[in-house]
């Protein structure tokens, strides 16, 4: 795959998606999203990618937010276009993959960026970490699911609190509220990353995939979680990878899924 904006390798059933808009602060523009959008969909199709990691390049910002020089002077219908196109072609997307996606913030995260990471299974981020959702601040509130998935991940509280102040947060408070799983001195932040890929990538991709889908329906006002689950718990029986593992515990040896 080819990009402009965007670098991706693969090592060890780890797929890597980095960022590398640096003049930018890596911040997403049309292209960048569209070329996202392709490399999540081919890394999703490869059956070698067991986990993605995304992150920014260099050591200053993830994603800094997004590039307002395009879309400043819109209109009503071409922002609710933005925004739903947008959506649907990264956010949305991303959370609902199949693969597990683990958001690697390095410095900034925010606007577009925060959301990119909120819309990833879950987020490490380096101790020089600042996060936010500076939107109102610019007279517009978030576009890409902020709005929906910051409540999800922190409360509502916090989350209105964030969204109306405008104001970033460091990463210890981010780690206290939930908003990240970890928190690691820069150097450290991809080493760990791979490291809970790693462990991923050694369970059933085909049950993990399950998993996402019923732990997404629980957060969807028309969808049972409850009942997902149950459906999805039972597909799991149909599957060759229950035969390994399955298997694999009774013979008291480690389970080897395709």
């Amino acid at each position: 795959m080819s990009f402009d904006n965007i670098l991706v390798k693969e090592k060890n059933n780890i797929a890597t998606v980095t960022i590398n808009r640096p003049t930018k602060l890596n911040a997403l523009n049309k292209a960048t999203i569209q070329e996202l959008h392709r490399a999540f969909k081919a890394l999703n199709k490869d059956k070698r990618v067991k986990v993605i990691i995304v992150t920014g390049s260099g050591e200053k910002a993830f994603v800094a937010g997004a590039d307002i020089a395009e879309f400043s002077d819109f209109s009503v219908n071409e922002g609710e276009k933005l925004a739903a196109k947008g959506q649907k072609k990264l956010f949305d997307y991303v959370e609902q993959l199949n693969t597990p996606v683990i958001a690697a913030v390095n410095g900034f995260a925010l606007g577009g960026g925060l959301e990119l990471a909120m819309a990833s299974h879950f987020r490490v981020a380096s101790d020089n970490a600042k996060m936010g959702l500076p939107e109102v601040s610019l007279g517009v509130i978030p576009g890409y699911g902020g709005t929906q998935r910051l409540p999800q991940l922190v409360g509502k509280g916090i989350a209105n609190e964030m969204i109306m102040t405008a104001g970033m947060i460091d990463a210890t408070k981010a780690l206290s509220i939930g908003l990240v799983n970890y928190v690691v001195p820069q150097e450290e932040l991809l080493p760990l990353c791979e490291k809970l890929a790693g462990k991923i990538s050694n369970n059933s991709s085909v049950a993990i995939s399950y998993a996402i889908k019923a732990i997404n329906a629980g957060f969807s006002s028309d969808t049972d979680g409850f009942k997902e689950e149950i459906k999805a718990f039972g597909n799991c029986f149909g599957t060759s990878d229950f035969e390994e593992g399955t298997t694999a515990f009774l013979e008291k040896r480690k389970a080897k899924f395709e």
